[in-house]
């Protein structure tokens, strides 16, 4: 489980919740509930870090901070 700060928030636009992950650049998944939209979000997490891991890029350290909305 990772723990890196997960900003969560309804899109009028796109009629979603939007779950991005700040410290990861274009990590974000979306969700028809806040619920779902953090479930998406966990998986797009690992698949970030994964790519990343293959392409040999730096993956950033969490900084810690609480998950909140």
């Amino acid at each position: 489980m990772y723990k890196y700060e997960v900003i969560v928030y309804w899109s009028d636009e796109d009629g979603v919740y939007i779950a991005e992950v700040p410290e990861l650049p274009g990590c974000m998944a979306d969700g028809a509930s806040y619920e779902e939209a953090l479930k998406n979000v966990k998986e797009i997490i690992s698949e970030w870090i994964e790519t990343a891991k293959k392409l040999r890029r730096e993956i950033p350290k969490p900084k810690g901070k609480l998950m909140y909305a």
